[in-house]
């Protein structure tokens, strides 16, 4: 194991910034072959065994064809490389073995790998799309120190198959810099000591272990910038002003330097466990009936709607998965309007989405998971049961309507602070609340019914600025007999440009009785358009 404090001779104060991460010590994990590994998990082979003896690699389909995600050892030695054209790779390797990546099931192998690396310390984070990051401060004397700890660390990975690097720093982006470009002895660790000069032995590192973009490191390339040490000789005013527009952390030099040294704090999302309530049913013999699948789901109802009870909990999400015996898995998935813990209505939310389920040679195992929970305080029952069910059942017919028209298809209006007719609602889920910060405006009465567009109408007036004597609309004309306004509507200055004309709203009747809501888009001289326009925005009772 390398410690980079005892093979330098450089030793100088602490600076500010490392003064204040002195107390704090990052572990970065890089999982450098994570696809690969995983992948031949799920082969159920060892490394250089099975599919993976030969070369091999994990490919994406693009739009340009399949592009290489991962290779194996094999399939670098023969010169497949991350971000190749899979046809090119077969001009080098004609017997290149080749299978599909799994972007998505990486992520969330990471995900459990970053819940399991608490063990290390009280909080982990991700790095993606390989790397995990765990704060170990004040925590390394449990393991016999730091040294101990990166040894136990490596230990661990590899009983479990998995190739790792490894360092410690005070800060993430060192940790991060070591275990992706540090040096190395073999078993991938590496410790950078708070008292150290970080920015003296760095130097040395490459400037990809800065975190950078391809472009910007690219540019450097192109300054003649390839060492960390490099920016030393150059002011930090010259790469300011070449990197002034550069807002993004991965895009600016300088906000990585100082990240890396501890000048500037680097926010980091820790992953938080999530114990999410499922009950699942091995089933002795494989079942094929439909019959039968809604007795196991009843089965499974009720034990679900027992745990959620037990935790003071309702089921807003629920994910029912069935086990086909050809190892093909079924997923159905569920969101509901409002918290729930009723067994009778999850059972018939599932059965409109059973009714394709094709059960193969049959079905050994069913599970159903709530992915996401509210609390949900216990009701006293049968005291008063026609009101219990009065106060359900909204969210019961919510629930269906959604099963069978689609989520998208039930939706209520909720007011909007806006004085423009069309945007003075919204849209939202049904149960939702409304949000706390729209305020209340008195509007003039409404008509009844909005056009979802205003339609353009051609209008008669006797003066430029009078109300309309007739209008033609969608092929007939009307001639008005009473009218009511007008309304005046400004646009809304902070939103619109300065061109946007007002607007005069009128109220008005034709002969056969019929109320309609008109607008006279633009005033006569205002400076903002020609000759006013006409529109029909409403249908007034």
């Amino acid at each position: 194991m390398t410690d980079i404090a005892s093979t330098s001779s450089h030793r100088h104060g602490s600076t500010p910034e490392q003064g204040r991460a002195a107390g704090r010590r990052i572990l970065s994990i890089w999982c450098a072959r994570l696809a690969i590994d995983r992948w031949r998990h799920g082969q159920g082979c060892a490394e250089g065994e099975g599919a993976d003896a030969g070369p091999l690699v994990l490919i994406t389909e693009t739009a340009h064809g399949p592009r290489i995600d991962a290779a194996n050892g094999a399939g670098r030695a023969a010169g497949a490389v991350r971000g190749m054209m899979l046809a090119d790779a077969r001009t080098l390797c004609p017997h290149l073995k080749v299978a599909i990546s799994d972007p998505a099931g990486d992520l969330d192998f990471l995900e459990r790998l970053a819940i399991w690396a608490q063990r290390w310390g009280p909080w982990s984070a991700l790095d993606p799309p390989d790397g995990l990051l765990v704060d170990i401060s004040a925590a390394s004397h449990l393991f016999g120190g730091e040294r101990a700890l990166l040894a136990d660390l490596q230990q661990r990975f590899a009983a479990r198959g998995l190739a790792v690097r490894s360092a410690i720093a005070p800060t993430a982006g060192a940790a991060w810099a070591l275990a992706h470009h540090g040096p190395c002895d073999g078993r991938g660790g590496a410790i950078l000591a708070a008292q150290d000069d970080a920015r003296a032995l760095l130097a040395d590192l490459p400037m990809a272990a800065l975190r950078l973009d391809d472009d910007v490191l690219t540019v450097l390339r192109r300054l003649g910038l390839k060492r960390l040490g490099d920016m030393d000789g150059i002011g930090r005013d010259a790469i300011m002003r070449r990197f002034r527009n550069r807002r993004s952390p991965a895009a600016n030099p300088l906000i990585r330097m100082d990240q890396l040294l501890g000048g500037v704090p680097e926010p980091l999302l820790p992953v938080v466990p999530t114990d999410m309530p499922m009950v699942q049913r091995r089933l002795v013999e494989p079942i094929r009936h439909r019959d039968l699948l809604d007795q196991v789901l009843r089965d499974l109802s009720q034990d679900m709607a027992r745990t959620l009870e037990g935790r003071g909990e309702g089921a807003r999400r629920l994910e029912l998965g069935l086990w086909r015996v050809d190892g093909e898995v079924v997923v159905r998935r569920l969101e509901m309007a409002a918290a729930t813990r009723e067994a009778d209505h999850i059972c018939r939310l599932f059965a409109a989405r059973l009714d394709d389920v094709d059960a193969g040679f049959g079905i050994e195992t069913v599970r159903l998971r709530a992915s996401w929970t509210e609390g949900l305080s216990l009701e006293q029952g049968d005291l008063d049961k026609a009101a219990e069910e009065h106060g359900t059942s909204l969210a019961a017919c919510i629930d269906r309507l959604t099963v069978r028209l689609g989520t998208d298809a039930v939706r209520r209006p909720v007011p909007h602070a806006s004085h423009i007719p069309e945007r003075a609602q919204r849209w939202q889920p049904p149960l939702a609340p409304e949000p706390p910060s729209q305020g209340q405006l008195a509007f003039h009465a409404r008509p009844l019914k909005m056009l979802d567009r205003a339609e353009a109408i051609a209008v008669l007036y006797a003066t430029p600025d009078g109300f309309p004597r007739q209008f033609r609309w969608r092929g007939q004309v009307h001639e008005v007999c009473r009218v009511e306004g007008p309304e005046r509507i400004a646009p809304e200055w902070w939103r619109e440009r300065s061109t946007v004309r007002l607007r005069d709203y009128y109220r008005i009747e034709d002969r056969q009785g019929r109320r309609y809501w008109i607008y006279r888009h633009g005033i006569i001289g205002d400076g903002r358009g020609g000759v006013p326009d006409w529109y029909l925005q409403g249908l007034c009772a």
